[in-house]
C-alpha cells in the first residue's frame, strides 16, 4: 500500500460514486492505494452509496463518526486508520479532481524531509461571494502568518501521515496545514490543479461560517507559531564496553 486518499464526506450521497469512479480511472494500475471515506455525521445516504460501492470496489473503505464532529476530525479519522505512508486528501463535492493526484504524488515523493503538496485552484468554479471571501481570507491569513500558500482552502494536498499526526490538532486545523508544516521545520509548495463547478448536492458551508470562526483560529496558530521551536538532531556516536572505542 502506498497512498491512502482521505475523503471527508457530510450529505453527499450523490457525489459517492462519480468521484470513486474518476479516483480509480486516475490510479488504477499506477500504484497500489486505498480510499477512505469518513462519513462525519452524514443524515443522507451517503453511508449507504459507500457501502455499496465496496462490493465492487475493494479499495474502498469506510469509516463513520455518530455525529458531526467537522471536516477537520473527520481528515484526522481518516489519516489515523490509513494503511499507507502517503496521505492524500479530496473534498466529497467533487470539485477537487483526482486526476491531478498522480503529478502531487510524483513531486512529494522526490522532496526530502517534511513535505506538503497543496493544491491551488487558479480558475475556481464557485460563487463570486464566496471567491471574494476567499481571496481576502487568503491574503489576511498569508500576511499574518507567512505561509506562502495562496490557496490553503482547497482540499487536494498530498503529504506523509506520520507529519500530519505529529502537528498540533484542533478544529480547522485543515485549513492551516501549511502554516503548521513550516512550524514543524517542513516545506510547502503550491501546485495549480483543476477545479469543478458542485455538480450535485449542496455545500455544507456558508461564508458567515467560516468568518465567524477565523479570526479565532488565526490568532491560535500565530501564538503555536511564536512557541514552535525545532530542534536539531544528532545522534552521538557513544562508547561501549568491548567495541574498542
Amino acid at each position: 500500500m502506498e497512498l491512502s486518499i482521505v475523503i471527508p464526506v457530510r450529505n453527499e450521497a450523490e457525489n459517492v460514486a462519480p468521484l470513486v469512479a474518476e479516483i480509480r480511472a486516475a490510479l488504477d494500475g499506477r500504484l497500489a492505494y486505498e480510499i477512505i471515506y469518513v462519513d462525519d455525521g452524514s443524515r443522507d445516504g451517503t453511508a449507504a452509496a459507500v457501502a455499496a460501492l465496496a462490493r465492487s470496489c475493494p479499495q474502498l473503505r469506510l469509516l463513520r463518526h455518530a455525529e458531526s464532529c467537522g471536516q477537520s476530525a473527520a481528515i484526522r479519522t481518516g489519516v489515523k486508520a490509513a494503511r499507507a505512508p502517503w496521505i492524500a486528501t479530496l473534498d466529497g463535492d467533487g470539485q477537487n479532481d483526482p486526476a491531478d493526484i498522480p503529478r502531487l504524488w510524483r513531486m512529494a515523493r522526490e522532496a526530502e524531509g517534511p513535505f506538503l503538496v497543496a493544491g491551488h485552484r487558479t480558475k475556481r468554479r464557485d460563487t463570486r461571494m464566496k471567491r471574494l471571501s476567499s481571496k481576502i481570507a487568503n491574503a489576511v491569513r498569508a500576511r499574518l502568518l507567512g505561509d506562502g500558500t495562496p490557496d490553503t482552502g482547497c482540499g487536494l494536498k498530498l503529504f506523509r501521515r506520520e507529519l500530519f499526526l505529529d502537528l498540533p490538532y484542533f478544529d480547522h486545523m485543515h485549513r492551516y496545514l501549511p502554516a503548521l508544516v513550516l512550524r514543524a521545520g517542513g516545506r510547502t509548495v503550491s501546485v495549480p490543479v483543476n477545479h469543478r463547478p458542485r455538480a450535485r448536492g449542496r455545500s455544507n458551508y456558508g461564508t458567515l461560517d467560516r468568518l465567524a470562526v477565523a479570526f479565532a483560529d488565526l490568532l491560535g496558530v500565530m501564538w503555536l507559531q511564536r512557541r514552535a521551536k525545532v530542534p536539531t538532531v544528532a545522534e552521538e556516536e557513544l562508547a561501549r564496553p568491548g567495541t574498542g572505542t
